[in-house]
C-alpha cells in the first residue's frame, strides 16, 4: 500500500472504495488529474506504476466521487512535507550498518520514557529532534537505562505536541528529523545497548489536519467515513474519530503500521496507547459498550508479532487492571506482554505525597508491592511518574510533596523513596524524562528538560544510577531482583516501616531484602526477619551524604543475622534506619 519506490519509478496503491475515479497528481504532472489516473483493482483498491519518480517526489491522490473531486494524502504516506503539506515518496534504503541488537530479557529491562520535542531541545526556537536524543545516548547508557520509550513521534499539526493527536499514522514527525533521522536513532540507540519502544495511538486518530477524514467522500450520520466508525462506536474522549476495527481495510491498516515499526524501522517493541478505549467505546468495563472487534484486533496484531518476532514486546495501556491484558491468546488474552499498572503508580504516589506520617496508607503500599498479573512478576510496568503523572494538572512528585519548593529535603527524601521502590517491586521499572534529575513543576510539551539540574544534582543522578545497577544485579550481588518471587516480611503501619523478600532461586547473592521507612524518624536499630543466617550486607542506602548533601548519612553497617524466628522468618537482625529511606540488603555470593 502506499508509495513503493523501485528502481525503475513507483508503484502507488490506494483503498478508496466509493470513488468514481483516483489519480496520482504532484509537480511532476503539474497537479494534473487526467495525466496519470490508478486503474480500478478488486474491492476498492486501485493502482499504478508511474515511470520514472523517485524518491523525494511529493504527490497527492485525486479522488472523484460523484460531482465531488477530492485532493487527499495518502494513507500510509511514510514521509510528508508536513501535516497540512504533501505526501512524500519515501527512500527505503538506509545503512543499518553492523546492527545486530539483542533485545535484553524482560525482567532485566530498565524503561526510560522521553519526549523528543523537549527531552533535548538545543535551540529554544524549536523542538528537539530525533538527532537531539542520539546526543544523550551516553548519559542514558551511564545511567544504566537499557530501553528508552518515545512517546508518539508520529505527524501531528504543527512542531509541537505530546503525539496524542496523529494526523498521519506512518509518517514520523517533520519538525523531530523525519524517517531517516528516526532510523539513525534507532541504529544509534542499539548501539549503546539501548533498545527503542515506540508509543503507538490506535484508539482514535487526528483530530487536526486529518485527510483520512471522509477519505473518499463517503460518510454516514456525518461521521468520518471508511477509516472510522460512522455511529455510536464512533465516541472518543478526543471526538468521534476511532477508528473501525470491524472493517479488515482497516484492521490491516493498524496491523500493517504496527509491523512496518517492528521490520522496516526496526523497534524493539510497542507501547499501545489507551488500549482501554480501542475494546471499549468508554474505556471502561461496562459490557454493553464493548468492541469485541477492538480487542480481537489487538489480539491478532500480537498473535503476529509473536510469531514472527517473539523476542519484541508489546506493552498496553489499559489500566483497568484486567489480566486478560497480558494473558496469553491461547487462553483467551490479548497477549500483551506487559501493562502499565494504575494501582501501584496511585497507591504509591499516593503514600508520597500525603502530608502527615500518620495518614500514609503502608498497608496499601504492602499489598500492592507484591501484586503480579497472571502470576508473572513481569507482566506489569512500575512507576511514579510518566506523562500522564507529570500533567493534566498533576505535576512532578517532588512538586506535588511541595509546591515551590521541590527542591528541599522533604520532597528528595520522599521522591528518593519511591524510586528506590520502583527499581525494587516486581515489575518492570520506568521513569520519566529527568526524573533523575530532580525536574520540577510539570511537564510540558514547549518547556524543554533544564539539563542543568543534572549538574546541580549530581548526587541525585548517581543514586539511580546505583539503584539501576543493583536492579540490573551488575554487579551479581542482587540476583532476586530479577527473580518472580515476592515476600511480604514486615508492616509496622503504626511507624509506617516495610520490608520485603526478592528471590530468583534464593541464597547469597540471590536473596534481596528491602526495608523503607515512610516516616520522618530515624531508628538507631530497627529489627527484621532474614530468610538465612550469615552476614548481611548493605548494598544501598538512600541516606548516604554522597547522594545529596542534605541527606543525614545514617549509619547502616553489615550485620551478622542471630538465630532466632522473627517476622516468621528463622533469623533476624537490626539495622540503622534514617528518616524517609530504604535500605537494599543481600548476602556476598560465594566465589
Amino acid at each position: 500500500m502506499g508509495a513503493l519506490p523501485h528502481p525503475l519509478g513507483t508503484t502507488f496503491r490506494v483503498w478508496a472504495p466509493h470513488a468514481d475515479a483516483v489519480s496520482v497528481v504532484g509537480p511532476f504532472n503539474d497537479w494534473t488529474p487526467t495525466a496519470h489516473p490508478l486503474a480500478h483493482e478488486a474491492d476498492g483498491y486501485w493502482a499504478a506504476d508511474i515511470a520514472g519518480l523517485q524518491p523525494g517526489t511529493e504527490y497527492k491522490f485525486w479522488l472523484r466521487t460523484g460531482k465531488h473531486e477530492l485532493t487527499r494524502h495518502d494513507p500510509y504516506a511514510r514521509e510528508v512535507t508536513h501535516s497540512a503539506g504533501n505526501s512524500v515518496v519515501p527512500r527505503h534504503d538506509f545503512d543499518w550498518a553492523d546492527d545486530q541488537f539483542q533485545m535484553p530479557a524482560w525482567n532485566e529491562l530498565v524503561i526510560y520514557e522521553l519526549h523528543v520535542g523537549t527531552f533535548h531541545a538545543p535551540d529554544p526556537a524549536r523542538p528537539g529532534t530525533f538527532l537531539d536524543v542520539v546526543e544523550k545516548l551516553d548519559y542514558l547508557r551511564e545511567l544504566g537505562i537499557n530501553a528508552i520509550e518515545i512517546m508518539p513521534p508520529t505527524e501531528f499539526p504543527g512542531g509541537r505536541s505530546w503525539g496524542y493527536n496523529p494526523a498521519h499514522p506512518f509518517a514520523l514527525e517533520t519538525d523531530y528529523g523525519g524517517p531517516q533521522a528516526f532510523k539513525e536513532l534507532v541504529k544509534q540507540a542499539h548501539r549503546h545497548g539501548i533498545a527503542v519502544i515506540l508509543d503507538v495511538v490506535y484508539n482514535h486518530f487526528g483530530p487536526g489536519d486529518l485527510d483520512l477524514w471522509q477519505f473518499d467522500g463517503w460518510s454516514e450520520n456525518d461521521g468520518g467515513g471508511i477509516y472510522f466508525y460512522n455511529d455510536w462506536r464512533a465516541e472518543t474522549p478526543w471526538g468521534h474519530n476511532r477508528p473501525d476495527y470491524g472493517r479488515p481495510e482497516v484492521r490491516r491498516y493498524i496491523r500493517d503500521n504496527a509491523l512496518m515499526w517492528l521490520e522496516d524501522y526496526r523497534v524493539d517493541g510497542l507501547r499501545c496507547d489507551s488500549i482501554s478505549h480501542i475494546r471499549n467505546v468508554d474505556g471502561s468495563n461496562d459490557p454493553a459498550r464493548d468492541l469485541p472487534e477492538g480487542w480481537s484486533l489487538m489480539k491478532w496484531i500480537n498473535e503476529e508479532i509473536q510469531a514472527k518476532m517473539p523476542w519484541k514486546i508489546t506493552i498496553a495501556e489499559d489500566l483497568q487492571g484486567n489480566p486478560y491484558i497480558t494473558r496469553a491468546t491461547t487462553d483467551e488474552g490479548q497477549g500483551f506482554s506487559a501493562q502499565w499498572d494504575a494501582a501501584f503508580v496511585n497507591i504509591v504516589r499516593d503514600a508520597l505525597t500525603t502530608p502527615h506520617d500518620a495518614d500514609r496508607h503502608l498497608l496499601a503500599v504492602a499489598e500492592t508491592l507484591g501484586q503480579t498479573y497472571n502470576g508473572d512478576a513481569f507482566q506489569r510496568v512500575i512507576y511514579t511518574e510518566s506523562h500522564d503523572e507529570v500533567a493534566n494538572g498533576k505535576s512532578r512528585v517532588t512538586e506535588e510533596i511541595m509546591p515551590g519548593d521541590a527542591h528541599s529535603w522533604f520532597p528528595k527524601k520522599r521522591a528518593t523513596l519511591g524510586a528506590a521502590l520502583v527499581f525494587t517491586a516486581p515489575g518492570i521499572p520506568m521513569m520519566f524524562q529527568g526524573q533523575e534529575m530532580l525536574a520540577d513543576g510539570y511537564f510540558s510539551d514547549d518547556q524543554p528538560l533544564e539539563w542543568q539540574h543534572a549538574e546541580q544534582h549530581p548526587g541525585l543522578v548517581h543514586l539511580y544510577r546505583d539503584l539501576i545497577r543493583l536492579r540490573r544485579n551488575l554487579d551479581g550481588h542482587t540476583r532476586g531482583l530479577l527473580g518472580q518471587h515476592t515476600a511480604l516480611l514486615h508492616v509496622n503501619d503504626t511507624d509506617k516501616i516495610l520490608a520485603f523478600r526478592r528471590w530468583d532461586q534464593g541464597g547469597p547473592g540471590d536473596d534481596t531484602i528491602i526495608l523503607a521507612n515512610f516516616a520522618d524518624q530515624t531508628h538507631p536499630a530497627y529489627t527484621i526477619g532474614l530468610p538465612a543466617g550469615g552476614q548481611w550486607r548493605v548494598r544501598f542506602n538512600s541516606d548516604w551524604q554522597g547522594y545529596d548533601e542534605e541527606f543525614g548519612n545514617f549509619e547502616s553497617i553489615d550485620t551478622e543475622a542471630a538465630e532466632g524466628e522473627y517476622d516468621g522468618q528463622p533469623f533476624h537482625a537490626s539495622f540503622g534506619l534514617a528518616p524517609y529511606s530504604v535500605l537494599i540488603l543481600s548476602q556476598q555470593a560465594a566465589d
